[in-house]
């Protein structure tokens, strides 16, 4: 019996973490039809509709969402729990859920994976590349590594890097157009804005200096963007001056093809961070991954140099 129950709890919770049979039927090895009878038989067994079902879409309903955020974490925990104990005390082993931005998670976090490989070879990391804030606990992550993730009681957070954002034009941009010596003459050049995906809003270039000097500065925008890395890539196709975080800039800076404006002036943002759940069994394959992850990235050397080179 209790077989039968895991096996519908199994189905349930990846229908509801995926949003679909299909893709549960992925991660779990079976078919879209197993699937769909095991949730099938779990609505029966409990006299309840869990999901809404249309041609082309998959969702909770009322009951389905109260289940799934009783049971989610709890489930969670007790085959993290069973298969530690499967492989041996404490081994770490499975899948690991991880939550990446594109840029950043390929640029600087993806190199650090083979020697977490070779370390921890029964550990597979399954990775989501995302640039919005996604929700760790309700969306079913074990790891998530970004900036913009809300701080709650239920996360844990070990900070990897603070990050400066910084400006910069192209060399070829900077040939045709007189480069800026004090935010003031910003105003008489070419910009390309960001919005903000959490507000729609275009994000101002508020600017500091390490004399504590603050202002902000006025530019004729060209160009509108969503993703840092698109603003990078403008920029250096000299389509005027971009506001970039240096994790995005510095591969670019790297090897000239954009230049610092402005070296003196600069804007914060948050800290690149590695969060996890808070509860308290921690995966061995959680506190391993964590634990490599920030020991790899320092040893790179990155966290210094997202710091606006100070």
């Amino acid at each position: 019996m209790f077989t039968e129950l895991s096996s519908y709890l199994d189905a349930f919770i990846a229908s509801a973490d995926d949003g679909s049979f299909s893709a549960a039927a992925r991660r779990l090895g079976l078919t879209p039809a197993a699937v769909s009878k095991s949730v099938n038989r779990l609505e029966l067994r409990l006299g309840v509709r869990l999901f809404q079902r249309s041609t082309r879409s998959l969702a909770l309903t009322t009951d389905g969402e109260r289940l799934y955020g009783q049971v989610r974490l709890p489930w969670s925990e007790i085959g993290d729990a069973l298969t530690d104990l499967s492989q041996g005390a404490g081994k770490p082993a499975g899948t690991l859920k991880v939550s990446l931005a594109y840029a950043v998670g390929r640029q600087y976090f993806l190199p650090l994976l083979p020697e977490f490989a070779r370390r921890y070879p029964d550990v597979v990391p399954d990775l989501h590349f995302d640039n919005r804030q996604v929700d760790l606990i309700a969306e079913g992550y074990d790891v998530g590594i970004g900036g913009g993730i809300e701080l709650t009681d239920a996360l844990i957070a070990r900070e990897l890097a603070r990050v400066d954002i910084v400006l910069a034009a192209s060399p070829v941009y900077l040939k045709a157009h007189t480069a800026p010596e004090q935010p003031q003459d910003l105003a008489r050049h070419r910009g390309l804005l960001r919005r903000s995906l959490s507000t729609g809003r275009l994000v101002p270039w508020t600017l500091k200096n390490t004399s504590g000097d603050e202002v902000v500065a006025s530019v004729r925008p060209v160009l509108v963007l969503d993703d840092p890395e698109a603003i990078a890539h403008a920029a250096a196709c000299g389509m005027g001056i971009g506001m970039l975080p240096m994790p995005h800039a510095l591969p670019l800076l790297d090897s000239g093809a954009l230049v610092r404006v402005l070296p003196d002036w600069f804007a914060e943002t948050r800290p690149l961070s590695i969060y996890y759940s808070s509860r308290k069994l921690v995966p061995a394959k959680v506190r391993v991954f964590v634990d490599h992850m920030v020991e790899q990235f320092r040893a790179s050397g990155y966290a210094a140099r997202f710091r606006h080179g100070r």
